[in-house]
């Protein structure tokens, strides 16, 4: 599923926004689609914090997803945001990649997602993913929709259609794809074929250390951490990257570094080590903290950390 040459003429372009509540596999998803990481993945919910943009260029045209942050009840400011964004991603494309967990039941905010597509007769693909887990569930899904459809009294855009897919095994992603690719129209393509994400390179960097913490706190500490890339300097014998870890408050800063600052080391480590494969060249990353107190409620902090661009 990389990217390949020689474009057929004319083409097909479309832009999907992948929408969903929290931790459904949207950023997987999407990795597992294009082939490689370009979106941060942990099993901890609201890991993705901005609308990350994925390109997929085939013979057959080009897809271009857009990875929104999970959907839910948001009691700050940073949390408001993310929800915003989903949103308007999804107003602002061809039509919404609705994406739900097949190994859970549906959940309110699912059934929100639905609302919404029937209220506003959005076109949309539904998406089961997670199929590794079990199909269990997958009743409970198409008969919500059945349910809020003949209750819907609003403009249809016709019967969506379904497919069940593992974005950790691949099973299922050839047919969705060739279910995209139908969808969407003749038109030149958006990007030029060999880019894979326009995401701004100091983001990724910082996704990246941020998904270290969560890997190794789980759910103790990520979400009030923030991080910040203050410069990267090449040169022939590859990149010195310094950046800037951001905690609520004090006691918060001493679980950041860790016991005489082993954390933040083996952080630093493991993310250099994923940097240095994805950008092919040798990285050196140094990071401090610094404590922000309510850094998620603060809108100049907000501005700086790239949350909304």
């Amino acid at each position: 599923m990389s990217n390949e040459n020689n474009i057929s003429l004319p083409p097909r372009a479309g832009i999907l926004a992948v929408v969903g509540r929290a931790n459904v596999g949207k950023s997987t998803l999407l990795n597992a689609i294009l082939g490689e990481k370009i979106s941060i993945v942990s099993p901890i919910a609201q890991t993705t914090r901005r609308p990350i943009r994925g390109i997929l260029t085939e013979p057959r045209g080009q897809l271009v997803f857009i990875d929104t942050p999970g959907t839910h009840k948001a009691t700050y400011d940073l949390g408001r945001l993310m929800n915003r964004q989903a949103r308007q991603a999804a107003e602002g494309s061809d039509f919404i990649l609705l994406v739900m967990d097949a190994s859970t039941a549906p959940r309110l905010e699912d059934e929100g997602w639905m609302r919404n597509l029937l209220h506003t007769g959005t076109r949309a693909v539904l998406v089961l993913n997670k199929i590794d887990r079990g199909r269990t569930h997958v009743p409970a899904y198409r008969d919500l929709w059945l349910r809020l459809a003949e209750e819907s009294k609003a403009p249809s855009s016709g019967t969506p259609a379904w497919f069940e897919v593992s974005a950790a095994t691949a099973e299922g992603l050839p047919a969705l794809l060739d279910g995209l690719f139908a969808r969407i129209p003749e038109a030149p393509l958006l990007f030029p074929e060999e880019m894979l994400t326009d995401y701004p390179r100091k983001l990724f960097i910082a996704d990246i250390i941020r998904e270290k913490y969560f890997g190794i706190l789980l759910a103790e500490l990520p979400h009030a951490i923030a991080v910040f890339i203050e410069a990267i300097e090449e040169s022939e014998a590859g990149w010195n990257i310094t950046g800037e870890l951001l905690v609520n408050k004090a006691s918060q800063k001493g679980i950041v570094l860790g016991r005489n600052g082993g954390l933040l080391k083996k952080v630093q480590k493991e993310a250099a080590a994923e940097l240095s494969a994805i950008y092919e060249k040798p990285v050196r990353l140094r990071l401090h903290v610094r404590v922000s107190p309510n850094w998620a409620a603060n809108g100049s902090e907000l501005d700086r950390l790239g949350y909304r661009l």
